[in-house]
């Protein structure tokens, strides 16, 4: 079963947004809507999109000052952004790339060839929207089978270090803080103190790191912490 993708998308044109709703429904996207360039970076500051669909131009703040502010927070810095504008302009859309959009769709476009557009972003930045399996450098995830291997090897984990090390996998270099943890692992109505963030690490830490293989969870000092093998 294909893990739902979150969508932003920023848009304030009422026929064209609520055409986009409708599509990209329908393929098993949540959309969150927002006419809106200040409230889009509070929704995304909310909750994480998986991708955002952003209007060059949008009440509030332009969309491209959106894109550069999202491209500056930790959190939002690899979220993928696909930019929609009126402006076929060349000049226009290198700059929109500059800014950090990650594609480029020029008005008027078909609704299934944007849907075949997302996907394929998606596919490249977020496999784990591919299918049941999770992978990252070494480690391995059955989602299904709830089975975690790193090298070949079975790592049992209890089921909260289960459900973080998915959240990790899911959204692989992206750094969260203890309270984005713990909303996204235990919940929002969770009244579990941020520290046993803090405890749940470091059981995954020693599961996955058994046998002295590389630490690939990067604590990021006051900000928090990322799945990245590279650090």
């Amino acid at each position: 079963m294909m893990a739902r993708a979150r969508m932003l998308l920023v848009e304030d044109d009422a026929a064209l947004a609520e055409l986009l709703v409708w599509h990209f429904k329908r393929e098993d996207f949540e959309v969150v809507h927002t006419i809106d360039g200040e409230e889009a970076l509070l929704l995304a500051r909310e909750k994480v999109p998986d991708i955002v669909l952003l209007d060059w131009m949008v009440e509030g703040l332009s969309g491209i000052e959106v894109c550069r502010r999202l491209r500056r927070t930790a959190e939002t810095a690899n979220v993928p952004i696909i930019m929609l504008t009126a402006r076929g302009e060349e000049a226009d859309r290198i700059r929109g790339l500059e800014t950090g959009a990650d594609d480029y769709v020029t008005k008027p476009f078909s609704p299934r060839e944007l849907v075949a557009r997302v996907s394929a972003v998606l596919r490249r930045v977020r496999p784990a929207l591919a299918g049941e399996a999770l992978s990252y450098a070494d480690l391995e995830m059955d989602t299904v089978g709830h089975k975690v291997r790193r090298g070949g090897e079975v790592i049992p984990l209890g089921p909260t270090e289960f459900r973080l090390l998915k959240h990790f996998l899911e959204h692989p270099g992206h750094v969260f803080s203890r309270e984005r943890l713990l909303d996204s692992v235990w919940g929002h109505d969770s009244d579990i103190e941020s520290r046993t963030v803090d405890v749940h690490i470091r059981r995954l830490r020693k599961a996955i790191n058994e046998g002295g293989r590389p630490d690939i969870i990067r604590t990021v000092r006051s900000a928090g912490y990322a799945l990245d093998a590279g650090h």
